[in-house]
């Protein structure tokens, strides 16, 4: 009885405290914000001579707020190789000066790669740890705790271990994840947790991540280990090493130059998704790949810039694996826009 009437007194004690924060609150522009990245590209696969065009991305999001302390974000890719996803729906209050609670569908706060969008790439594809180890988006709720004493951002939420596409069915158990991140002059260290449960065989998960940023610089090491309960499947180890640097051009419309660098591999992994038979198969064969490229941009700011992309991919398989042009080596050329 006392667990249950805590539970309902809750929502009142931080509608409260919420009211209290919008008192003192400065004016809030509520008008919303509407962005989009378009993102166009031509393939070629070296090995087979296979070539394609995509439109890879077409998001458009909207945020903005409605309260000095609430504000919400929608986010939406409307041609993610043909189909429409809806991605992104939250809703976030701050409950009191650092704390706040988010819920609705988001990434689980887990991992550092795996959170850049089709804007903030630095390459035409993603690194294995972002695309097939950790790609997870699930309904929820987060507490974020920024503490204003030292650099530091606490977040930790619970979610459905079901797809992002049926938000319908009851559950025995929930995903959980959770980050720390640090940020020490021009250095960010980041850590986390995350345990998921995508069909019956619980998955747990660690990361860690070193960023350095200075002048034209980013460099950044990201480590991800996945183990998979009762022995089911192999752990898996997957790294991502990367470095860029930028510099001003005066070339027509454009103004900065930039070349990228990056070797990121794996182990042997699974989605977590039993077969036929019941049992956990490999579905991302052991591999390691090198990433030449360079991007010029016309860059306004961080919401309006251009970007023209050459990248070209090499992959060392650990075995002898059957290759298709999705996996193989290839080149791409991709033309970025972000408004």
């Amino acid at each position: 009885m006392i667990r249950f009437t805590f539970f309902r007194l809750l929502p009142i004690v931080a509608m409260f405290m919420v009211g209290l924060d919008a008192f003192a609150a400065d004016e809030v522009d509520y008008r919303p914000n509407v962005h989009g990245t378009i993102r166009s590209r031509f393939e070629v696969a070296t090995e087979s001579g296979d070539y394609r065009f995509q439109v890879r991305n077409a998001r458009v999001s909207i945020d903005g707020m409605v309260a000095p302390s609430i504000n919400y974000y929608i986010n939406t890719d409307f041609c993610d190789r043909g189909k429409i996803k809806i991605l992104d729906v939250w809703a976030r209050m701050r409950i009191m000066q650092g704390l706040s609670i988010q819920a609705g569908q988001f990434r689980m706060p887990f991992g550092v790669d795996p959170f850049r969008g089709p804007n903030s790439y630095y390459f035409a594809n993603r690194s294995f740890i972002g695309k097939d180890v950790c790609n997870v988006r699930a309904v929820g709720a987060k507490l974020s705790y920024d503490f204003s004493e030292i650099p530091l951002l606490v977040e930790f939420g619970a979610f459905n271990p079901t797809t992002i596409g049926d938000h319908s069915g009851w559950n025995k158990s929930l995903a959980f994840a959770g980050k720390a991140t640090y940020t020490l002059g021009n250095v960010k260290l980041s850590t986390g947790v995350q345990s998921v449960i995508p069909d019956s065989i619980r998955a747990n998960l660690i990361d860690g991540c070193v960023s350095w940023s200075a002048n034209r610089w980013i460099v950044e090491g990201e480590y991800m280990y996945k183990h998979y309960t009762n022995s089911s499947h192999k752990p898996c180890h997957a790294y991502n090493f990367f470095a860029s640097y930028s510099m001003p051009i005066e070339a027509g419309v454009f103004n900065r130059l930039s070349f990228q660098g990056r070797f990121d591999g794996m182990t042997a992994h699974s989605n977590g998704k039993r077969n036929d038979d019941g049992v956990l198969i490999t579905d991302n064969p052991p591999r390691n790949r090198v990433t030449v490229g360079a991007t010029i941009s016309y860059y306004r700011s961080k919401n309006l810039f251009v970007d023209l992309r050459a990248n070209y991919e090499c992959y060392f398989y650990h075995h002898d694996a059957v290759t298709t042009p999705d996996t193989g080596d290839k080149a791409v050329v991709e033309l970025v826009l972000r408004f």
